[in-house]
C-alpha cells in the first residue's frame, strides 16, 4: 500500500510554492496579505504616495528573500512579512530624515486621566486618522510598543534613541490620543 505523505497546511504549501518561484502563489500571497501589510505600513507612514513606495519595497524584499524564510508554523509567513513591512517603514523614515524622535528633556509629562475614556463609538478609520495626526516620532514609538510588542530597550536600539526617550515619547503619544478621543466623544455623543 503506497504511503500518503501529508504536505502540511495551506500556508506551508504557499511558502513552498513561493520558494519555487510560482507566480500564481505570489498573487495568492498578495490577495491574502496585502490589506494587512498596507495597514501596518499606514501606521508608520502618513503620506499615501510614500506608503505605496514603502509597500512596494517591502514586497520586493519579501519575494526576493522568500528562499531564506523558514516556515515555523501557521501564521509565521504573515508574521515574517509584517516584520519586513515594519523594517522597511523604519528604513524609509530614517532615510527620509523625517524621523522626529528627539532626545528630549526628561521633565515630568502631564499624564491625562483616562478613566471615562470610551472608543466604542469611534469608527476604526477615525482612530486611524487620529494616529496619523501624531508626530511621526510619537507614532513610531507607539506602533512599535503597542502593535509590535517591542520593549522600550528594543525601541531605543531600533531607533537609535535612549530608553527613557522611548518611554517619554510613548506617554506623550498616549496623552495626545486621549485628548483627541475626548474631543471626538464630546463632538459626537453616542445616540441613545
Amino acid at each position: 500500500m503506497p504511503q500518503v505523505i501529508f504536505i502540511g497546511n495551506k500556508e506551508q504549501r504557499l511558502v513552498k510554492r513561493l520558494q519555487e518561484g510560482d507566480k500564481i502563489a505570489a498573487r495568492e500571497f498578495y490577495a491574502l496579505y496585502a490589506d494587512s501589510l498596507a495597514g501596518v505600513c499606514s501606521r508608520y507612514i502618513p503620506d499615501e504616495e510614500d506608503q505605496k513606495d514603502v509597500f512596494q519595497n517591502a514586497l520586493v524584499h519579501i519575494f526576493s528573500h522568500i528562499a531564506d524564510f523558514k516556515f515555523r508554523g501557521t501564521g509565521s509567513l504573515e508574521a515574517w512579512a509584517t516584520k519586513v513591512m515594519v523594517n522597511e517603514s523604519l528604513k524609509f523614515l530614517r532615510t527620509k530624515q523625517q524621523h522626529e524622535v528627539l532626545q528630549m528633556d526628561y521633565d515630568a509629562v502631564d499624564e491625562v486621566e483616562d478613566d471615562d475614556l470610551s472608543v466604542s463609538n469611534i469608527p476604526p478609520n477615525v482612530i486611524q486618522q487620529m494616529l496619523s495626526r501624531l508626530p511621526i516620532g510619537y507614532r513610531t514609538v507607539l506602533n512599535l510598543y503597542v502593535f509590535e510588542g517591542k520593549s522600550h530597550q528594543e525601541i531605543a536600539r531600533l531607533l537609535g534613541i535612549r530608553k527613557d526617550s522611548s518611554a517619554s515619547q510613548l506617554l506623550r503619544a498616549k496623552n495626545m490620543l486621549i485628548k483627541m478621543i475626548r474631543k471626538y466623544n464630546d463632538d459626537n455623543p453616542p445616540r441613545r
